[in-house]
């Protein structure tokens, strides 16, 4: 399988480095793995949603 850093993620994605960390460290991206300090995210996997920016029905 082919993975992609989280700089590549971060990138593909317009977010920060921090973000894509932190969305595997929640457990958000499906195969995420982490090599030493790390993170490894399978190629083709989708950008999850942004919790911060989920919308909340009165």
């Amino acid at each position: 399988m082919d993975y992609m850093t989280t700089a590549q993620c971060a990138k593909l994605w317009n977010i920060s480095q921090r973000r894509v960390a932190i969305y595997c460290h929640d457990g958000r991206i499906d195969g995420a793995v982490i090599m030493g300090k790390t993170w490894l995210i399978p190629k083709g996997t989708k950008k999850p949603i942004d919790p911060r920016k989920a919308r909340k029905d009165k």
